[in-house]
């Protein structure tokens, strides 16, 4: 009965309760989810791609689907303390936007150039990955965080921010797509000067990215974001993993330009001081 009680006691009963909880929860993976589980991504979609993996493990559409929320849990996780009302709303109307412009992009090849997915990513609505939004909105904020930590006092600028911002979305971008095409996750059906992408995806991104940042920056306090981010180690530790899966890809497939990039943003961690000894160590 004792017994009993005691676990009773160590259930969270408080918004903040659950928060300090999965806070630990994550200090304490850090390697775990942001080393092993990309580079686990690799190899699982490398021997997919390289029809090395047999069924139903090739491409299984819930193993991806898992793994991303699995490296995308730092960045949700350290944003919980903040995302109060306003923020949600925010949150919510990208979400809304993602699933919107991604459905008119599979059926009018508006904005993004005519594209199908090729492999299973999950459950699909409507031909539009259930996922999506995990797929999406956490590069966005991935890019805020790390351009609100690398402009210091230009930050304040408004127009300059969100001018920035967007340019590393874009950036996020150039190293995302060029892997995702090479593994067949979507496919251009004309092909694309820059490996087998349209230059329409891009100015696709441009709007798709100017919407998404304009949002995030309505919806959390900025000076909220800059504090939790300098005092929350992971993070931006879905970042870390970004570069690792991406880089990883794009280096197998000879994408020099992407996996330049992949390492450009791999510098710009280092000067935050975000890819530190103590993730590279499972201890």
């Amino acid at each position: 009965m004792a017994e009993g009680s005691q676990r009773l006691d160590q259930i969270p009963r408080s918004r903040v309760d659950w928060e300090t909880r999965l806070d630990q929860l994550i200090r304490e993976n850090r390697f775990t989810i942001s080393i092993f589980f990309p580079l686990n991504g690799i190899v699982l979609l490398l021997a997919s791609a390289e029809g090395w993996l047999p069924e139903p493990l090739a491409f299984n559409g819930l193993l991806i689907l898992l793994g991303t929320i699995v490296m995308r849990s730092p960045l949700i996780i350290a944003a919980l303390p903040l995302t109060d009302r306003r923020a949600a709303v925010s949150v919510g109307a990208l979400t809304v936007y993602a699933y919107a412009i991604e459905y008119i992009g599979v059926h009018t090849g508006f904005p993004y150039g005519e594209f199908f997915y090729g492999v299973d990513l999950g459950p699909v609505i409507a031909g539009v990955p259930l996922g999506l939004p995990v797929f999406f909105v956490p590069l966005v904020m991935n890019a805020y965080l790390l351009c609100i930590l690398l402009l210091e006092t230009r930050v304040k600028h408004t127009l300059f921010r969100l001018l920035t911002v967007i340019a590393t979305v874009l950036m996020m971008d150039i190293i995302l797509d060029p892997g995702a095409v090479a593994l067949g996750f979507w496919v251009y059906p004309d092909g694309g000067i820059f490996y087998n992408v349209p230059v329409s995806n891009y100015a696709g991104w441009v709007l798709s990215a100017t919407i998404a940042v304009l949002a995030l920056d309505l919806g959390y306090d900025r000076h909220g974001l800059l504090q939790r981010v300098d005092e929350c180690a992971f993070m931006l530790d879905d970042l870390v993993s970004f570069i690792i899966l991406w880089g990883g890809i794009n280096a197998w497939f000879g994408n020099y330009i992407p996996t330049a990039f992949a390492v450009m943003f791999a510098i710009g961690l280092l000067r935050a001081e975000r890819f530190d000894t103590k993730l590279l160590s499972p201890s």
